[in-house]
C-alpha cells in the first residue's frame, strides 16, 4: 500500500477512506479490468470483417494488455487474492469461452474453419493455450517473450482449426502485420 499511495501521490490514509484493505483494492481493479475486456471483445467482435480477422484483432488487442502485465500478476492474484483470482476464473469460464465458441460458430458459418471441429473441446483448449503463456516453467520469462509465445501458440490454433479458405486468409493478415 506504501508504494501505490507513492505512485498515486496520496497517503495511505486516503486509500483507505475508499477501499478496506489491499484485498478490497486488487478485487476492484480486477472487476474493473474485467468489464473493461468485455467491452474490448464485444467492440472487436462487432469491427471485424470475419472470424479469422476477429482472431488477429484479439491477439493484437492481448499483445498489447500483456505488454504492460507483469507475469506474476496471476500467481500473486492466486497465492494473495483468492477473490479477485475468481473473478478472473469466472471471465475466463464464462465470457471469453462464450466469446471464443462464438468466433468458432462464426468462422464455421463463414466457411474459414473446419465444420467438423468440436467448439466446445476447442473453445477449452484455446482458453488453456491463452493460460499456458502465464506458466513460468512452460515458457520461462528470461527465455521466452509472453507476446512471441502467444503469436505461436494463436498461428498454431488458427492453421488447425481453419480451411483453405481460412489459410488463405491467416497469410492475407500475416501480411498485413509484416507489412505495419
Amino acid at each position: 500500500m506504501d508504494d501505490i499511495a507513492k505512485h498515486l501521490g496520496m497517503s495511505k490514509k486516503t486509500i483507505y477512506q475508499h477501499f478496506i484493505d489491499k484485498n478490497s483494492l486488487v478485487v476492484d481493479l480486477m472487476r474493473e479490468k474485467m468489464e473493461s475486456q468485455v467491452c474490448v471483445m464485444d467492440e472487436t467482435s462487432g469491427q471485424s470483417i470475419d472470424a479469422v480477422n476477429e482472431v488477429f484483432i484479439s491477439v493484437t488487442n492481448m499483445q498489447e494488455l500483456l505488454s504492460k502485465m507483469n507475469p506474476m500478476l496471476f500467481y500473486d492474484l492466486q497465492k494473495y487474492h483468492p477473490e479477485a483470482w475468481n473473478l478472473f476464473k469466472g471471465f475466463r469460464e464464462n465470457k471469453l469461452h462464450r466469446v471464443i465458441y462464438t468466433n468458432l460458430q462464426r468462422g464455421i458459418n463463414e466457411g474459414y474453419f473446419r465444420k467438423e471441429i468440436n467448439l466446445n473441446i476447442l473453445s477449452l483448449m484455446r482458453i488453456q493455450q491463452i493460460d499456458s503463456v502465464f506458466n513460468q516453467s512452460t515458457y520461462p520469462v528470461n527465455q521466452f517473450n509472453i507476446t512471441q509465445v502467444m503469436t505461436e501458440l494463436t498461428e498454431h490454433y488458427l492453421y488447425g482449426i481453419c480451411t483453405l479458405k481460412g489459410h488463405k486468409l491467416i497469410n492475407k493478415y500475416k501480411q498485413i502485420l509484416e507489412d505495419e
